[in-house]
């Protein structure tokens, strides 16, 4: 046998914590001479489900009695806070955010940055951790400011967060997919944790954006501190976020879906939290959702990033967020990040010399961030509209936006099947989609040839089904307040039936944008569509321009074919 495996622990008190230690992992990887566990320190309003992330991946994880009773060779950490004197080995401290930004006056020294104060370095009057690793230089001299004693045993390593956003900037166009962004502008709100944060001090933001940013040509998605996440709890936080959620508002899991998040945006909406210098570092719009918070810090790099940037009105939010530019916000991010690709390079050398080893000969580099999986971040796509459309001559504008909107409104638009009565009794428009329009039989759930036949008798062969001919008529029928009835038979063609006239095929052209082929919703060309015909009687063929998202779609009204008028609804 050979030597006992080096020791490594990982010590987290929170979830943002945690996450932060996470991202050292290729450090260690292609390596059996290091054997690593995590536990939770005790002590934090944060802890309920810290360790999820690594549960969720099988890693060993050792009571904290067990973690104070043990030797270890080295104790990684992302807060200073808590019992870690108690724990026994080479101790390196990281901070879990972006610099030290923000003073919380209930912990500690309240004029103290956090992760800066003696209160929390020091056990029994001596420094805790045997490695501060910093970001940045002036963090380093921040820090022998506050603790003197501390300035040998302290460098710049880098971001190892950062470093991984940046090797995943090539998943943009991937991540975006994933979203179903398209070719609209993703705007991500994001919220730090506590009674200053953007949703503590504007918490119907995200659906009062929503209520006035055209879905067509915005995609919202929100960025919830960990720390919320564990106070107010997934359930909770969905039911506060319903209206939004409901718009379509896409919220990020608490790990590794913000940073991707970052990496497909095209705006930043932040408080002082630090996802706002780490959009700043991307080169990404930054716009302050709120300002005025007695936590950050003057003259820090956060507090210089939001004096420079607007602030957000509702009422010019679609103005400020579609013209919204960089404006030079990369160089408050480079106030707080240093070795820009650097990180675990610079990280492995010093730990392996803390354990006493020389480094695996693999290279290390940071993971990209996977792209999320359309079952969990896949927006909930809204079942009701209500709409906004300009006809002009043989061009319609349509804007779509959330059924609650205070704004003027041409009709109301729902989906058979996914809407509530009541939307669909209030709707002049109502669709029904027709799974991907790509079969024109019905389905029979016929076992597949390589299917045991004694499975056969479990197959639902008594099935009935609607054309599409025969859905609109219905649809008419069941709701007197609709003008126009439609099914939708592909992403580029619908079956639409206007009150008593007989069906047509509405078509829908794709459109170009530099070396990009752009498609849109067919419900929103059927919005301009019902539109236009409330003003021009319908005579085929026809063809007009609908424009959706600031983008000119061509849209051809022709007879129905036998096939569309058959195909299954």
């Amino acid at each position: 046998m050979g030597p006992a495996p080096a020791r490594v622990l990982f010590a987290a008190r929170s979830a943002a914590a945690l996450h932060r230690l996470l991202d050292l992992l290729p450090v260690f990887e292609g390596d059996d001479r290091v054997r690593c566990r995590f536990t939770l320190v005790p002590g934090s309003e944060f802890d309920t489900d810290a360790l999820a992330a690594v549960d969720a991946a099988g890693a060993r994880c050792l009571p904290w009695s067990e973690a104070r009773a043990a030797e270890h060779d080295l104790i990684l950490t992302a807060s200073p806070k808590g019992g870690l004197g108690d724990l026994r080995g080479h101790q390196v401290l990281l901070p879990h955010g972006a610099g030290f930004n923000k003073a919380l006056p209930d912990e500690g020294s309240p004029v103290l940055p956090s992760g800066l104060d003696p209160a929390f370095l020091l056990s029994d009057g001596r420094p805790t951790a045997t490695l501060h690793a910093l970001a940045h230089p002036s963090q380093v001299e921040r820090l022998a400011a506050q603790l003197p004693s501390a300035r040998g045993h302290a460098i710049v390593a880098g971001d190892p967060t950062l470093d991984r956003i940046l090797e995943s900037l090539d998943r943009r166009d991937a991540i975006r997919a994933a979203l179903g962004t398209g070719a609209r502008r993703l705007v991500v709100l994001s919220s730090t944790w506590g009674p200053e944060s953007l949703l503590a001090r504007r918490p119907g933001l995200p659906a009062s954006l929503a209520a006035r940013l055209p879905h067509d040509a915005y995609q919202l998605a929100l960025i919830v501190h960990p720390n919320e996440y564990s106070r107010t709890g997934a359930f909770d936080l969905v039911r506060q976020l319903r209206p939004a959620l409901d718009a379509g508002l896409v919220l990020a899991a608490p790990y590794e879906e913000w940073a991707a998040l970052l990496v497909a945006c095209d705006v930043v909406v932040s408080d002082h939290g630090s996802v706002a210098l780490y959009a700043a570092a991307l080169d990404r719009p930054v716009v302050a959702g709120c300002v005025g918070a007695s936590e950050l810090i003057p003259g820090s790099p956060m507090a210089e990033l939001l004096s420079s940037v607007p602030h957000l009105d509702l009422d010019t939010a679609a103005v400020a967020l579609a013209s919204a530019e960089p404006a030079r916000t990369r160089r408050f991010a480079e106030q707080a990040f240093a070795l820009t690709g650097e990180s675990l390079e610079t990280l492995r050398a010093e730990l392996y010399k803390l354990l006493g080893l020389s480094p695996s000969p693999y290279p290390v580099r940071s993971r990209p961030l996977p792209v999320p999986g359309p079952a969990r971040t896949a927006p909930h796509a809204p079942a009701a509209f209500a709409v906004r459309a300009v006809t002009e001559g043989r061009r319609v504008t349509v804007e779509r936006l959330p059924p609650w909107t205070d704004l003027p409104l041409h009709h109301r638009a729902a989906e058979y099947g996914r809407a509530g009565v009541r939307q669909l009794q209030s709707a002049a428009l109502i669709y029904q989609r027709c799974g991907n329009g790509s079969s024109d039989q019905p389905r029979t759930n016929e076992p597949s040839p390589n299917q045991h036949h004694t499975n056969r008798h479990h197959t639902n062969w008594h099935q009935e089904y609607r054309t599409a001919a025969d859905r609109t008529a219905e649809v008419l029928d069941e709701y007197p307040g609709c003008r126009t009835a439609a099914v939708v038979l592909s992403p580029a063609a619908c079956l639409v039936r206007r009150d008593g006239a007989e069906p047509f095929t509405l078509r829908i052209g794709p459109a170009r944008a530099g070396t990009r082929i752009r498609l849109t919703d067919p419900a929103a060309a059927l919005s301009a569509v019902h539109a236009w015909l409330g003003a021009h009687p319908l005579a085929l063929p026809g063809t007009l321009t609908a424009r959706i998202g600031g983008t000119d779609y061509r849209v051809d009204l022709t007879p129905a074919t036998e096939a569309e008028l058959a195909h299954p609804a």
